[in-house]
């Protein structure tokens, strides 16, 4: 792997040096206690005990999908198959982890739970070839991400190789009475031929921002992500709702461009574009842009 280099700034140029940390719990630790701020996750348990095991932090995502976290502390560990085991544990009992985020975080969560995307993120100091090469044969989620630390107070991740499939088929009775009663993908199939158009050009779009973005399919919208989400897309029959993270406070809202903050609705994202022609696109582009930027 190519070694990041780190330099601080100032009268004389000075040359981080990177470490591990000494030992496996010291990053979990850190990774538990700031969870949603590192990787969107709301930190649910630590060392979740099941039959044959336990993983090392469970959570669940912005999109509310299950997370599994798993840390390699040395070499010669094989965190991805630990973590594909512990997801097909998850899938087989998902009541289960329903019942742990009822305990944690509430009914109204827990009724929200998407499983269309479950997902593993493997950190480590480092990982070798044949660990990126491996995920991309596995027909799962799975997230590879390096960490560096920097003197004390520095901590550094880096997606290494994110392998993103195709979501899970879901029972049309699992998805929650309030929600619309189509899926994402019934709602894209069924929606006016331009709108289709225009929901691939976007996508053609962020997707073209850099190799760091990843397009995740959920039930109810499509969210456009790095290591966090930064935008979510949902069509309809007459519009098309961009949802980005960005401040609504620095832009100039208008009857299309709506702060969301109070307001209920799906996916990711303060500043809402309501997309009704092609016109629009360009205001959609800039958006996806700035929030690619941005986060």
């Amino acid at each position: 792997m190519a070694e990041i280099k780190l330099f601080k700034l100032g009268n004389e140029i000075k040359e981080l040096k990177s470490s591990s940390a000494t030992i496996e719990k010291e990053l979990q630790n850190i990774i538990e206690k700031n969870m949603y701020e590192f990787f969107g996750v709301r930190f649910l348990q630590s060392e979740y005990r099941i039959d044959n095991g336990r993983m090392d932090s469970i959570g669940i995502d912005e999109n509310n999908c299950p997370v599994i976290f798993e840390y390699k502390c040395h070499s010669n560990e094989n965190v991805i198959n630990q973590g594909l085991f512990y997801l097909n544990w998850l899938l087989e009992h998902k009541a289960n982890f329903k019942l742990l985020v009822i305990e944690k975080l509430g009914m109204k969560e827990a009724e929200e739970i998407d499983w269309s995307m479950p997902r593993v993120i493997c950190i480590a100091a480092d990982f070798n070839k044949y660990d990126e090469e491996a995920i991309k044969q596995i027909n799962r989620n799975v997230s590879l991400i390096r960490y560096k630390k920097y003197e004390n107070d520095l901590l550094l991740f880096e997606l290494l190789n994110s392998n993103t499939v195709a979501p899970l088929e879901i029972e049309k009775d699992n998805i929650n009475k309030k929600q619309i009663d189509k899926t994402f993908a019934e709602q894209y199939e069924s929606a006016p031929l331009k709108f289709r158009q225009i929901f691939n050009e976007l996508k053609d779009f962020v997707l073209s921002l850099g190799d760091d973005v990843s397009e995740n399919t959920l039930k109810l919208y499509v969210a456009f992500k790095k290591i966090k989400n930064f935008a979510t897309i949902e069509i309809y029959q007459s519009n098309i709702r961009l949802n980005v993270k960005l401040n609504p406070d620095d832009y100039k809202l208008t009857e299309s461009l709506r702060d969301i903050r109070n307001i209920g609705h799906w996916g990711t994202g303060d500043l809402q574009l309501i997309i009704k022609s092609e016109k629009d696109i360009e205001q959609g582009k800039l958006l996806l842009q700035n929030a690619y930027n941005e986060n």
